[in-house]
Formats: C-alpha cells, sequence, structure tokens
C-alpha cells in the first residue's frame, strides 16, 4: 500500500501545484474584475466635472477632436501588469467606458475651456487659435497585485493660421482606491481632470504670449 502511495505522491504534488496555481490565477484576476462587473457589463463615463481654480478668462478657440491611437480607438477599459509584463496589455472583459476614450476627453476638455471663454469647434469658421490633442495613454496600471494607478498622457499643439504657437505633452497620474475596473474608472477620471487642467493653464500662458 504504501508503494502505491509513493508512485501516486507525484501526480498528487503536481495537481496540489496546479491549483495553487489556478488559485493564485483567480486571486490576480479577482483584483482586476468586481464582482458586480462580473455579473454584467458595466459601463463608465468620467463623472461630474472638477472646476477648474482660479481660471483666468481665455481668448476664442477651436478646440478639435480628441485623436487618439487605434489602440484606444473601442470602448474598452485597458489595463497593464507592470509588476508582471510591463510591455502586455489587456482590457476588462465586462466593464467598459460608455465611449471612446478620445471623445470622453473631447467633452470634458470643451466643458472646461468653456468655462473660460468662447470655445469653437473645428467646423466654425472663424478665425481663431486651434488647439490640437494627441491622446496617448489611457490606461490603469498596475505596480502591484493590489495597487495601481491611472495613467493620461497627450501632446496639446496650439496653432493659428497655420502656424504652430506652442506644443507640449502633459502626463496625469491618479491612484486608484481599488484594485479592479471600478477603481480604475475613477483614478482615469481624476487624472483626467488633472490632465485637462495642466493644458487649461498651459493655454492660459500661451494666449498671453500670442497676444504680445
Amino acid at each position: 500500500m504504501s508503494r502505491m502511495m509513493n508512485r501516486l505522491l507525484p501526480s498528487g504534488v503536481a495537481l496540489a501545484a496546479a491549483l495553487a496555481w489556478a488559485l493564485a490565477a483567480g486571486a490576480l484576476l479577482g483584483g482586476c474584475a468586481s464582482n458586480s462587473s462580473a455579473l454584467s457589463d458595466t459601463r463608465y463615463d468620467l463623472g461630474p466635472p472638477a472646476q477648474l481654480a482660479n481660471a483666468a478668462p481665455l481668448p476664442v478657440v477651436k478646440v478639435l477632436d480628441v485623436t487618439a491611437p487605434e489602440t484606444l480607438g473601442s470602448d474598452r477599459l485597458i489595463y497593464r501588469l507592470s509588476y508582471a509584463d510591463a510591455q502586455r496589455m489587456a482590457a476588462y472583459a465586462t466593464s467598459h467606458w460608455t465611449m471612446p476614450p478620445a471623445q470622453l476627453l473631447t467633452q470634458r476638455l470643451r466643458g472646461a475651456l468653456s468655462s473660460r471663454g468662447t470655445v469653437l469647434t473645428g467646423g466654425d469658421g472663424v478665425h481663431a487659435p486651434v488647439l490640437r490633442v494627441d491622446l496617448e495613454t489611457f490606461e490603469q496600471d498596475f505596480d502591484a497585485q493590489t495597487q495601481s494607478h491611472g495613467t493620461v498622457s497627450a501632446r496639446a499643439t496650439l496653432s493659428f493660421q497655420g502656424k504652430v504657437i506652442g506644443q507640449r505633452t502633459f502626463v496625469a497620474r491618479a491612484p486608484a482606491s481599488t484594485p479592479d475596473a471600478a477603481g480604475g474608472a475613477r483614478a482615469l477620471a481624476a487624472a483626467s481632470d488633472d490632465l485637462v487642467a495642466q493644458i487649461s493653464a498651459w493655454l492660459g500662458t500661451q494666449a498671453l504670449a500670442a497676444a504680445q
């Protein structure tokens, strides 16, 4: 009987190891998807906009639709497990944005700038400085299995009558309160507000420089 148990022991150990790996993988997936989102598709937007503090008036500006690379061209909520493989991106299966991130950021940016002055779109025939924003990063980044943050980066270009007035790349990060899609969505909303505030402040300095 003991010989039989010894022959069965290696397969039992392998089974236990496989079970342990499966439990670890399950815990990791649990950190990347909430119970509510596992039951049905959950949709997120950026929530109520933050108020820009001490915002001086701006001249008329055309704000073009924010552009984005193909990886950000859908409503997927993207995350990256940097602690495991920093080059690999993934998306939550049952959690999405209400629209692609570039569209969400376009709404956010126009709404914030309209509180400081007249905001036009690219289709308006009025001669005015043109703001173009190219979204580069919009993802939840996991530094550890239970720790993550939202990262948003974009390049802003201000031009007038075909001449570039100024250009700058902005990066904003915000910690996620929970290691799941809901925490990622909140973190990305906070990072988006930070990015918009940075662009708004920069736009004010560019407008002053152009007026001199």
